[in-house]
């Protein structure tokens, strides 16, 4: 119920919110449950999985939603490791752990079927990543002001370095991920071209994140495999 899971025959020795920014992809979410809870559960993990969604038909905003299934997911639990995903991503290898590096955030998408399972640019942190409370809290969380697809995630890598962190990523060879895809077209230009960055990172990031998040919480209910946080 909700999305919530403990081992029944040990004590899980961590706790993960899995947060995940949705709008509208119900074929996605079925195909996201089916794969994440056997995956969360061989891993013997204590685990929510939260997905936050944004209400009416304007342009969407990842990091802002993240931001608020942070700040959301905070109140039930004191979680040792924020797992930021997006939906339309599943492991293939069980050995990826979903638990957080101890000192610095952690890419785990570091090797996705559509980029020929290598990283698309040297400073790309998209798909999956994990970071602990401290870790989000000390970059300033997300950027509010990303709408629209693609950009933010330069924004956060550039943030990590600004806050005295760095990135680590997990081998290649573990963080493999497939991305299911289900449009019709195939996309002609390159899809892993990097975003131009619309944003002066190294001049917003203490002013545009966590400290001003401002939204309403319009319902959070607790579905048979998820928690949905659903907000204006």
């Amino acid at each position: 119920p909700g999305g919530h899971y403990r081992p029944p025959h040990c004590f899980a020795r961590y706790k993960s919110a899995i947060l995940v920014a949705y709008r509208n992809q119900e074929k996605y979410l079925h195909h996201f449950l089916y794969y994440i809870h056997p995956f969360l559960q061989r891993q013997q993990l204590s685990y929510t999985i939260y997905l936050i969604q944004q209400v009416g038909t304007g342009s969407f905003n990842r990091a802002k939603l993240l931001n608020v299934g942070v700040r959301e997911a905070m109140k039930d639990e004191e979680w040792d490791c924020l797992v930021l995903h997006d939906i339309d991503l599943v492991p293939e290898n069980d050995y990826n752990l979903y638990i957080c590096d101890e000192y610095y955030p952690k890419h785990m998408a570091s090797a996705m079927d559509k980029f020929q399972y290598s990283l698309p640019y040297k400073s790309f942190f998209g798909g999956v990543s994990a970071l602990t409370p401290d870790h989000y809290m000390k970059m300033n969380g997300f950027p509010n002001t990303y709408w629209g697809d693609g950009g933010e995630n330069d924004d956060i890598a550039t943030r990590i370095h600004l806050a005295g962190m760095k990135i680590v990523r997990t081998p290649p060879q573990l963080g493999r991920y497939r991305v299911m895809d289900y449009s019709e077209e195939t996309e002609i230009q390159e899809p892993w071209r990097r975003p131009p960055s619309r944003h002066n990172t190294r001049k917003t990031w203490k002013a545009d994140g966590m400290n001003t998040l401002q939204f309403r919480l319009l319902s959070r209910t607790k579905h048979p495999l998820y928690t949905k946080i659903t907000v204006d």
